[in-house]
């Protein structure tokens, strides 16, 4: 039930009069996405709206490589329009969307481990540039020997992450990079909590043994 709501207004007389507003209508997301099932534009535009940056956040955390994130963000949001009409409200409707950006992101993990690739290199106008050489020092005119550390510590990271297999890098960062509790991390790639803990144990032991002279 909806309650009116009123504003009071000073009249040329000097009194007070209650001015009834009409009930301010809330919208509940299940509705939204019922009318989108139903092929309403404008509720799938509005459902996307909620909900895109969390997606754009996810894949970037988990991908460290803003193309491919850009490709995952219009790639989830098509196999949503595509598929919206499976979601039968059992779940949370961000765990099933986070479903599908996670599977996506396991293909392109997949990818660059057939490849035996991890590119941390982006284009930009001056060329091609690796991402941790730009990443700023938090003391440019620091010690030399620590930026020098510093620099290794990030090189080691990024390569004992390619040691992970996809879905043991997919849990370690949606834990460590993007701060995901166990429960959602096992919900989000459709395993049960108890398998993604043991899967970052495995993750964080193989880290720890890549980078032990730097812990």
């Amino acid at each position: 039930m909806r309650a009116d709501t009123s504003i009071l207004v000073l009249t040329g007389k000097g009194q007070v009069e209650a001015l009834v507003q009409p009930p301010v209508a809330t919208v509940d997301e299940a509705d939204i996405i019922r009318a989108a099932q139903r092929g309403d534009p404008v509720a799938f535009e509005a459902l996307v709206r909620c909900h895109d940056q969390g997606v754009l956040r996810l894949a970037s955390n988990l991908l460290r490589n803003d193309q491919d994130a850009s490709d995952v963000y219009q790639e989830t949001f098509l196999r949503v329009y595509r598929n919206l009409h499976t979601f039968r409200f059992d779940c949370n409707f961000r765990t099933w969307l986070y479903r599908i950006v996670t599977n996506i992101c396991l293909d392109y993990l997949r990818k660059r481990k057939v490849r035996k690739e991890e590119s941390t290199r982006f284009d930009t106008a001056e060329g091609d540039v690796d991402r941790l050489a730009v990443v700023p020092e938090e003391n440019p005119h620091g010690d030399p020997q620590r930026e020098l550390m510093s620099r290794q510590m990030r090189d080691r990271l990024a390569k004992a992450l390619t040691e992970l297999t996809p879905r043991e890098r997919m849990v370690f960062e949606m834990r460590h990079y993007h701060g995901m509790r166990l429960r959602a991390i096992g919900e989000s790639i459709g395993t049960t909590e108890e398998a993604a803990k043991n899967c970052l144990f495995r993750a964080t032991q193989k880290m720890r043994a890549a980078l032990g002279d730097f812990l």
